[in-house]
């Protein structure tokens, strides 16, 4: 019987492997011999930012935690690896399959291919080209020793291509995250709370700010949100603050009547308000992507990013972090003048079962 661990660390991560799980369960029940086991590291230990994913995205109880959660990035690194080898010494499978480019990804596989277990990297090849973040050195490591990468766009096979993976280790295959927007957006739910209740479709921005470029200076923060504020003139910003953002907003002494600051929102609630909006202001990658293929205009706060798809043929533009170039950029939005989403190939619900079939004949029952 075909044997795989499926590793989720972090928020992004259980969009990504839900609907990998449901087309692995789809196969079990249609008596195809295949198995998995479901790790979830803890990096990510908070209840919203994890417990409510599982539930929202009907994803089973993991079959083990390994409290990975707190510390710098090297003793977070070490954690997971430590727990994860004692993991796959007592449960081994036949392969490992990571997500995205968070520290369990990179920890996992390491842990892994020591143990000479093959390892399978959904979004593999994606590169910002900045070595500043986190998350380029995850990418990076954890494609240096991948044995099956499963793309989200020719821009990422063009990247593996170049750094000298073979042909038949890249499969081209879409977007997780897109089969899960799709599957779930009958689902949305407008959130629940005061400041949701009055807001109108189409008259109000969602923005979303938690990278230290953006959020770490206080002079630096400042003026965005004021640059924000003033490029949306008066219309409501819905903010869901991370905790980081949250305290250094209080040592600033910032708000204003629209500016609507709110906890962390679960999955369903969060894009249901990013479809609904006017647009989207952000510095994370993910969203990029959900609201390009919802059609919603996005601003992203980077210098660099590695889903260029987005910018190309989706709804995304690279503002960089400069507050005085959001002018232009806001005003295009406000007066309707935004680009389209111009369809991004295989972006189209169908990518996890190209994986689990790429999987299961790749692994055939033994």
């Amino acid at each position: 019987m075909a044997n795989f661990t499926i590793v989720a660390g972090a928020r992004p991560n259980f969009m990504k492997i839900a609907p990998i799980i449901h087309q692995l369960q789809k196969k079990q029940a249609a008596g195809i011999p295949v198995q998995f086991r479901l790790v979830h590291t803890g990096q990510h230990y908070d209840q919203k930012m994890s417990g409510d994913f599982f539930e929202q995205l009907s994803i089973p109880e993991p079959d083990a935690n390994l409290g990975g959660g707190g510390g710098t990035q090297a003793e977070q690194t070490a954690s997971i690896m430590i727990a994860f080898e004692k993991e796959l010494m007592e449960n081994r499978p036949d392969l490992v399959l990571v997500v995205g480019d968070v520290t369990s990804t990179l920890a996992c596989s390491i842990a892994a291919k020591k143990l000479q277990i093959d390892v399978a990297h959904v979004e593999g090849g994606i590169r910002s080209g900045d070595l500043s973040m986190p998350e380029e050195i995850n990418r990076m490591v954890t494609d240096s020793i991948t044995d099956h990468f499963f793309t989200t766009s020719e821009i990422a096979n063009s990247n593996l291509r170049k750094s000298g993976v073979a042909e038949d280790k890249i499969h081209f295959v879409g977007n997780t995250m897109i089969d899960t927007l799709m599957a779930q957006m009958p689902r949305f739910v407008r959130p629940k709370g005061e400041i949701f209740e009055k807001l109108v479709p189409g008259e109000y921005f969602v923005m979303t700010m938690h990278r230290p470029a953006n959020v770490d200076q206080e002079h630096k923060l400042k003026a965005m949100i004021d640059a924000i504020l003033e490029g949306t003139e008066g219309l409501p910003i819905v903010f869901p603050v991370h905790p980081r953002t949250a305290k250094n907003l209080q040592s600033l002494g910032i708000e204003a009547p629209n500016l609507l600051m709110s906890d962390p929102l679960g999955y369903l609630e969060f894009n249901y308000l990013v479809k609904n909006a006017k647009g989207v202001i952000t510095d994370s990658g993910g969203i990029t992507e959900e609201a390009s293929v919802m059609n919603i205009p996005c601003i992203t706060l980077r210098d660099n990013t590695e889903r260029a798809e987005t910018i190309h043929l989706g709804t995304n533009e690279l503002v960089g972090t400069d507050p005085k170039k959001l002018k232009p950029y806001l005003e295009k939005i406000m007066q309707g003048e935004w680009k389209q989403y111009k369809g991004i190939p295989l972006w189209d619900g169908k990518t996890s079962e190209r994986i689990v079939d790429i999987l299961i004949k790749n692994y055939p029952a033994n």
